[in-house]
Protein backbone atom coordinates (compact mmCIF):
# COMPACT_ATOMS: atom_id res chain seq x y z
CA UNK A 1 0.00 0.00 0.00
CA UNK A 2 1.32 3.38 -1.10
CA UNK A 3 2.45 5.76 1.61
CA UNK A 4 -0.71 8.09 2.15
CA UNK A 5 -0.15 11.90 1.99
CA UNK A 6 -1.20 13.26 5.69
CA UNK A 7 -2.99 16.31 3.93
CA UNK A 8 -5.46 14.19 1.64
CA UNK A 9 -8.48 14.63 3.53
CA UNK A 10 -8.28 18.30 2.74
CA UNK A 11 -6.09 18.44 -0.74
CA UNK A 12 -8.10 17.81 -3.79
CA UNK A 13 -7.11 18.35 -7.67
CA UNK A 14 -10.68 17.27 -8.66
CA UNK A 15 -14.45 18.55 -7.73
CA UNK A 16 -17.53 17.47 -8.68
CA UNK A 17 -20.88 19.59 -8.65
CA UNK A 18 -24.27 19.57 -10.13
CA UNK A 19 -26.55 22.15 -11.34
CA UNK A 20 -30.06 22.99 -9.33
CA UNK A 21 -32.93 21.69 -10.81
CA UNK A 22 -35.63 23.80 -11.23
CA UNK A 23 -37.38 20.54 -9.02
CA UNK A 24 -35.54 21.68 -5.78
CA UNK A 25 -38.62 23.39 -4.66
CA UNK A 26 -40.09 19.92 -3.91
CA UNK A 27 -36.97 18.80 -1.92
CA UNK A 28 -36.77 16.75 0.97
CA UNK A 29 -36.34 18.93 4.57
CA UNK A 30 -36.82 18.03 7.73
CA UNK A 31 -38.72 21.73 8.79
CA UNK A 32 -40.39 23.47 5.93
CA UNK A 33 -39.21 27.09 6.34
CA UNK A 34 -40.32 27.73 2.87
CA UNK A 35 -39.12 26.78 -0.81
CA UNK A 36 -35.41 28.49 -1.94
CA UNK A 37 -35.47 31.28 -4.32
CA UNK A 38 -33.63 29.37 -7.67
CA UNK A 39 -32.29 32.80 -8.38
CA UNK A 40 -30.40 32.98 -5.49
CA UNK A 41 -29.40 29.91 -5.35
CA UNK A 42 -28.16 29.80 -8.48
CA UNK A 43 -26.34 32.55 -7.56
CA UNK A 44 -24.47 31.06 -4.22
CA UNK A 45 -23.75 28.17 -6.33
CA UNK A 46 -22.22 29.74 -8.85
CA UNK A 47 -19.62 31.70 -6.07
CA UNK A 48 -18.82 28.02 -4.51
CA UNK A 49 -17.88 26.79 -7.58
CA UNK A 50 -15.69 29.82 -8.42
CA UNK A 51 -14.03 29.87 -5.20
CA UNK A 52 -13.16 25.79 -5.61
CA UNK A 53 -11.54 26.84 -8.76
CA UNK A 54 -9.86 29.66 -7.35
CA UNK A 55 -7.16 27.18 -5.69
CA UNK A 56 -6.23 25.39 -8.69
CA UNK A 57 -8.66 22.28 -8.63
CA UNK A 58 -10.64 21.19 -11.91
CA UNK A 59 -14.16 21.30 -10.77
CA UNK A 60 -16.61 19.52 -12.79
CA UNK A 61 -20.20 20.81 -13.59
CA UNK A 62 -22.75 18.51 -14.30
CA UNK A 63 -26.59 19.19 -15.52
CA UNK A 64 -29.59 19.20 -13.40
CA UNK A 65 -31.72 16.25 -13.10
CA UNK A 66 -35.16 17.56 -13.09
CA UNK A 67 -36.16 13.80 -11.78
CA UNK A 68 -34.28 14.30 -8.87
CA UNK A 69 -35.07 17.87 -6.57
CA UNK A 70 -32.18 16.77 -4.12
CA UNK A 71 -29.27 16.24 -6.71
CA UNK A 72 -27.46 19.54 -6.56
CA UNK A 73 -26.42 17.79 -3.01
CA UNK A 74 -23.91 15.36 -4.98
CA UNK A 75 -21.63 14.64 -1.54
CA UNK A 76 -24.39 11.70 -0.70
CA UNK A 77 -24.14 9.69 -3.62
CA UNK A 78 -20.39 8.71 -3.39
CA UNK A 79 -17.23 9.01 -1.05
CA UNK A 80 -14.14 9.64 -3.07
CA UNK A 81 -10.95 8.25 -1.86
CA UNK A 82 -7.23 8.25 -3.23
CA UNK A 83 -7.55 4.65 -4.23
CA UNK A 84 -10.95 4.95 -5.46
CA UNK A 85 -14.33 5.88 -5.52
CA UNK A 86 -17.44 4.00 -3.55
CA UNK A 87 -21.52 4.57 -5.25
CA UNK A 88 -23.69 5.21 -2.19
CA UNK A 89 -27.11 3.73 -1.44
CA UNK A 90 -28.84 6.45 -0.08
CA UNK A 91 -31.60 6.43 2.68
CA UNK A 92 -33.78 8.61 1.45
CA UNK A 93 -36.42 6.42 -1.70
CA UNK A 94 -36.17 9.28 -3.89
CA UNK A 95 -32.63 9.76 -4.13
CA UNK A 96 -31.62 6.03 -4.50
CA UNK A 97 -31.63 7.46 -8.51
CA UNK A 98 -29.03 9.95 -7.74
CA UNK A 99 -26.36 7.94 -7.14
CA UNK A 100 -27.04 5.64 -10.11
CA UNK A 101 -26.35 9.01 -12.39
CA UNK A 102 -23.39 9.84 -10.68
CA UNK A 103 -21.79 6.26 -11.29
CA UNK A 104 -20.74 6.94 -14.86
CA UNK A 105 -19.20 10.08 -14.25
CA UNK A 106 -16.84 8.24 -11.51
CA UNK A 107 -15.73 5.54 -13.78
CA UNK A 108 -14.52 8.11 -16.04
CA UNK A 109 -12.18 9.61 -13.80
CA UNK A 110 -11.33 6.55 -11.15
CA UNK A 111 -9.40 3.33 -12.51
CA UNK A 112 -11.64 1.06 -9.38
CA UNK A 113 -15.42 2.17 -8.51
CA UNK A 114 -17.11 0.48 -6.01
CA UNK A 115 -21.11 0.01 -5.17
CA UNK A 116 -22.40 -0.32 -1.66
CA UNK A 117 -25.10 -2.76 -2.03
CA UNK A 118 -26.56 -3.95 1.05
CA UNK A 119 -27.91 -1.52 3.80
CA UNK A 120 -28.42 2.34 3.25
CA UNK A 121 -25.13 4.96 3.93
CA UNK A 122 -25.29 8.69 2.52
CA UNK A 123 -22.13 10.70 2.05
CA UNK A 124 -23.19 13.52 4.53
CA UNK A 125 -22.67 10.57 7.47
CA UNK A 126 -19.30 9.87 6.43
CA UNK A 127 -15.86 12.36 7.52
CA UNK A 128 -12.68 10.78 6.37
CA UNK A 129 -10.30 12.54 8.59
CA UNK A 130 -6.12 12.03 8.61
CA UNK A 131 -6.40 8.51 10.08
CA UNK A 132 -9.97 6.91 10.21
CA UNK A 133 -13.26 7.64 8.44
CA UNK A 134 -15.68 8.10 11.01
CA UNK A 135 -19.04 6.94 10.01
CA UNK A 136 -21.98 8.72 11.70
CA UNK A 137 -25.37 5.78 12.16
CA UNK A 138 -28.22 8.01 11.13
CA UNK A 139 -31.95 8.31 9.72
CA UNK A 140 -30.29 7.56 6.26
CA UNK A 141 -27.12 5.62 7.60
CA UNK A 142 -27.91 2.30 8.89
CA UNK A 143 -25.81 -0.54 10.22
CA UNK A 144 -26.00 -2.48 7.50
CA UNK A 145 -24.80 0.38 5.29
CA UNK A 146 -21.96 0.90 7.23
CA UNK A 147 -20.60 -2.29 7.51
CA UNK A 148 -21.22 -2.54 3.80
CA UNK A 149 -18.96 0.08 3.72
CA UNK A 150 -16.08 -0.80 5.84
CA UNK A 151 -15.35 -4.05 4.08
CA UNK A 152 -15.14 -2.21 0.33
CA UNK A 153 -12.95 -0.03 1.63
CA UNK A 154 -10.99 -2.10 3.74
CA UNK A 155 -8.08 -3.24 1.19
CA UNK A 156 -7.30 -0.02 0.56
CA UNK A 157 -6.07 0.36 4.29
CA UNK A 158 -8.54 2.60 5.30
CA UNK A 159 -10.14 1.67 8.89
CA UNK A 160 -13.37 2.74 9.50
CA UNK A 161 -14.98 4.04 12.75
CA UNK A 162 -18.99 3.79 13.63
CA UNK A 163 -20.05 6.62 15.80
CA UNK A 164 -23.78 8.37 16.35
CA UNK A 165 -25.51 11.24 14.82
CA UNK A 166 -27.23 13.45 17.30
CA UNK A 167 -31.22 12.79 17.90
CA UNK A 168 -32.85 15.56 15.31
CA UNK A 169 -29.74 15.97 13.30
CA UNK A 170 -29.94 14.62 9.51
CA UNK A 171 -26.17 13.93 9.23
CA UNK A 172 -23.11 13.42 11.04
CA UNK A 173 -21.30 16.14 8.74
CA UNK A 174 -24.54 18.53 9.52
CA UNK A 175 -22.73 19.08 13.19
CA UNK A 176 -19.09 18.74 12.29
CA UNK A 177 -16.36 19.12 9.62
CA UNK A 178 -12.84 18.62 8.99
CA UNK A 179 -10.66 21.74 9.08
CA UNK A 180 -7.31 20.22 8.67
CA UNK A 181 -5.93 15.95 9.33
CA UNK A 182 -6.22 16.37 13.41
CA UNK A 183 -8.72 19.36 13.83
CA UNK A 184 -12.65 19.38 13.58
CA UNK A 185 -15.11 21.93 13.51
CA UNK A 186 -17.73 20.71 15.78
CA UNK A 187 -20.88 21.60 17.49
CA UNK A 188 -21.23 20.56 21.22
CA UNK A 189 -23.80 18.55 21.28
CA UNK A 190 -22.01 16.55 19.15
CA UNK A 191 -18.40 16.85 20.51
CA UNK A 192 -19.79 15.70 24.20
CA UNK A 193 -20.25 12.23 22.58
CA UNK A 194 -16.61 11.74 22.75
CA UNK A 195 -16.70 10.84 19.35
CA UNK A 196 -13.54 13.38 18.99
CA UNK A 197 -11.55 12.24 21.54
CA UNK A 198 -7.72 12.51 20.26
CA UNK A 199 -8.47 14.87 18.02
CA UNK A 200 -8.12 19.20 18.24
CA UNK A 201 -11.70 20.17 18.17
CA UNK A 202 -12.31 23.99 17.73
CA UNK A 203 -16.04 24.23 19.15
CA UNK A 204 -18.92 26.07 16.80
CA UNK A 205 -20.48 29.13 18.84
CA UNK A 206 -23.50 28.31 21.06
CA UNK A 207 -26.43 29.33 18.80
CA UNK A 208 -24.54 29.04 15.44
CA UNK A 209 -24.75 25.29 15.33
CA UNK A 210 -25.64 25.82 11.22
CA UNK A 211 -22.00 27.17 10.77
CA UNK A 212 -20.03 23.64 11.80
CA UNK A 213 -21.19 22.34 7.89
CA UNK A 214 -17.77 23.63 6.37
CA UNK A 215 -15.32 22.43 3.96
CA UNK A 216 -11.38 22.58 4.17
CA UNK A 217 -10.93 22.55 0.53
CA UNK A 218 -6.87 23.05 -0.28
CA UNK A 219 -5.91 26.23 1.56
CA UNK A 220 -9.60 27.66 2.27
CA UNK A 221 -12.16 26.91 4.64
CA UNK A 222 -15.54 27.48 3.01
CA UNK A 223 -18.20 28.28 5.40
CA UNK A 224 -22.14 29.66 5.45
CA UNK A 225 -21.74 33.34 5.80
CA UNK A 226 -23.95 34.78 8.88
CA UNK A 227 -21.86 33.26 11.71
CA UNK A 228 -19.25 35.59 12.60
CA UNK A 229 -18.58 34.29 16.13
CA UNK A 230 -17.60 30.72 14.02
CA UNK A 231 -16.08 32.69 11.59
CA UNK A 232 -13.48 34.76 14.35
CA UNK A 233 -13.03 31.18 15.96
CA UNK A 234 -11.56 29.99 12.98
CA UNK A 235 -9.58 32.12 11.66
CA UNK A 236 -8.21 32.93 15.13
CA UNK A 237 -7.13 29.29 15.15
CA UNK A 238 -4.97 30.01 11.89
CA UNK A 239 -6.99 29.30 8.51
CA UNK A 240 -8.28 31.16 5.89
CA UNK A 241 -11.66 31.70 5.38
CA UNK A 242 -14.25 32.22 2.58
CA UNK A 243 -17.52 32.81 3.29
CA UNK A 244 -20.64 31.53 0.43
CA UNK A 245 -24.12 32.64 0.72
CA UNK A 246 -26.14 29.36 1.97
CA UNK A 247 -29.21 31.26 2.65
CA UNK A 248 -31.41 28.64 0.30
CA UNK A 249 -29.58 25.46 0.54
CA UNK A 250 -30.31 25.28 4.39
CA UNK A 251 -33.96 25.47 3.64
CA UNK A 252 -33.16 22.04 2.26
CA UNK A 253 -31.00 20.86 5.04
CA UNK A 254 -27.88 21.33 2.70
CA UNK A 255 -24.59 22.94 3.51
CA UNK A 256 -21.26 23.75 1.99
CA UNK A 257 -19.87 19.77 1.96
CA UNK A 258 -23.56 18.88 0.62
CA UNK A 259 -22.80 20.52 -2.98
CA UNK A 260 -19.43 18.68 -3.80
CA UNK A 261 -17.70 15.34 -3.96
CA UNK A 262 -13.99 16.39 -3.74
CA UNK A 263 -11.16 14.44 -4.83
CA UNK A 264 -7.22 13.40 -5.87
CA UNK A 265 -7.94 10.32 -7.92
CA UNK A 266 -4.16 8.02 -7.47
CA UNK A 267 -5.38 5.66 -10.49
CA UNK A 268 -7.53 7.79 -12.93
CA UNK A 269 -9.15 6.01 -15.63
CA UNK A 270 -7.75 8.13 -18.52
CA UNK A 271 -11.27 8.73 -20.01
CA UNK A 272 -13.27 11.40 -20.94
CA UNK A 273 -16.02 12.58 -18.44
CA UNK A 274 -19.10 10.37 -19.37
CA UNK A 275 -21.79 13.04 -20.88
CA UNK A 276 -25.09 13.95 -18.81
CA UNK A 277 -28.29 12.55 -19.38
Amino acid sequence: MPARDPAFPYRFTHAITRAPATSIIRGLRAVDTGNPDLATLRAHHATYIATLRETGATVIELGALEDFPDSVFVEDTALCLPEGAVVMRPGAPSRLGEAAEMAPHLKALYAEVRTVDEGHIEGGDILVTGREILVGRSARTDAAGIATLARLVADWGHHLREVHTPPGVLHFKTDCSLLDAETILSTDRLAASGCFAGYRVIPVAGGEEAAANTIRFNDLVLMPEGFPRTRDTILAAGYEVREIGNSECAKLDGGMSCLSLRFSPRQAAHKSVVPNT
